[in-house]
C-alpha cells in the first residue's frame, strides 16, 4: 500500500509543482495584454481553471498524501524531512499569493508588471529544487 500511497503523491506533487511554474507564467502574458483585450478574457479562464481544477486539488493530495507518507516510512524524527516541509511551506505560500495575484489580474486591478511575474516564476523553482536534494540526499 505504500507504493500507491508514494506513487499517489508523486503524482499530486507534479501536478501542482507544473500549476506553480506555468500559472505566473500566464500572469506574464495577461499584464503585457492589458486589463480591456479579449487575450486578458482569456488569461481570466485560463488562470482560474488551473487554480481551481489542477493546483488546489493537487496541493490538497500533496498535503494528505505527504505526512502520512512519512510517518508510514518513519521519518517523522528526521532533520531533512522538516527542512523539507518548511519548504513546502513556502510552496503553500506561493500558492496562496499566487490565488491573490489571480484575483488583482482577474478583477482587473493589479500593478504588477510582467517583469514581477518573471522573477516571482523563479520562487517555485528554488523551492523545488532544494526539496528534491533533501528528499534525494537526506543531507541531516
Amino acid at each position: 500500500m505504500i507504493l500507491w500511497l508514494k506513487a499517489l503523491h508523486i503524482v499530486a506533487v507534479i501536478s501542482w509543482m507544473a500549476g506553480l511554474l506555468y500559472l505566473p507564467r500566464l500572469f506574464v502574458y495577461h499584464a503585457e495584454a492589458g486589463p480591456a483585450s479579449p487575450q486578458a478574457a482569456t488569461f481570466k479562464v485560463m488562470q482560474f481553471r488551473l487554480l481551481t481544477y489542477i493546483m488546489r486539488p493537487a496541493m490538497i493530495v500533496v498535503w494528505l498524501s505527504g505526512p502520512l507518507l512519512a510517518w508510514q516510512m518513519g521519518y517523522l524524527k528526521d532533520g531533512w524531512f522538516w527542512a523539507k516541509m518548511l519548504l513546502v511551506v513556502g510552496l503553500t505560500a506561493a500558492h496562496g499569493q499566487m490565488m491573490v495575484w489571480h484575483r488583482e489580474l482577474a478583477d482587473d486591478r493589479t500593478t504588477r508588471t510582467p517583469k514581477f511575474f518573471r522573477i516571482a516564476n523563479e520562487v517555485p523553482t528554488v523551492l523545488m529544487i532544494l526539496i528534491v536534494i533533501l528528499v534525494v540526499v537526506k543531507p541531516f
